[in-house]
């Protein structure tokens, strides 16, 4: 199953571009073996200043054809480790042969677009960073690839 982050905005080169690369690189790894990946972040950018209509617009033209949506909000399920990496596996073994992660701009995610989601996934009720969002959810993805190996998970 590919996987791919479609976010509003570029990430530029430093920490958080650095953190990303190297979990997606983990995952890709991670996941080989297990039917998960490869993973690659798709950005656009609304150069116009259209707001959350015309991000959706980029962010649908940007999607692969037919990809499962699952879009980061703050209104999304709250999930731990564990139940993520389960409901990886329950798409992988559905048939979904390509999920979109969805990551909106400044002002979220379009209605419109946030409708056609399967999934909405919520790294808590605060409200983070985009550039963040892109970090935790690449750890995760790996988190969830090495749960599924059977590797260690440690709770904190």
């Amino acid at each position: 199953m590919r996987v791919h982050i479609c976010a509003v905005g570029r990430l530029r080169n430093g920490p958080e571009k650095d953190l990303v690369d190297d979990y997606l690189t983990r995952f890709d790894r991670t996941g080989r073996g297990l039917g998960l990946g490869p993973a690659q972040v798709i950005e656009v950018d609304d150069r116009k200043g259209g707001g959350m209509s015309a991000e959706a617009v980029l962010l649908e033209k940007a999607l692969p054809k037919g990809a499962t949506l699952c879009i980061l909000d703050e209104r999304g399920t709250v999930e731990a480790s564990p139940k993520f990496a389960k409901r990886l596996a329950g798409w992988r073994d559905g048939g979904v042969s390509d999920l979109a992660f969805v990551i909106g701009g400044a002002d979220g995610i379009d209605p419109e677009l946030r409708a056609k989601a399967l999934h909405g996934l919520s790294f808590g009720k605060m409200v983070w960073p985009h550039m963040l969002v892109r970090v935790m959810l690449s750890e995760q993805l790996y988190r969830a690839a090495s749960i599924l190996s059977g590797g260690p998970y440690h709770r904190n």
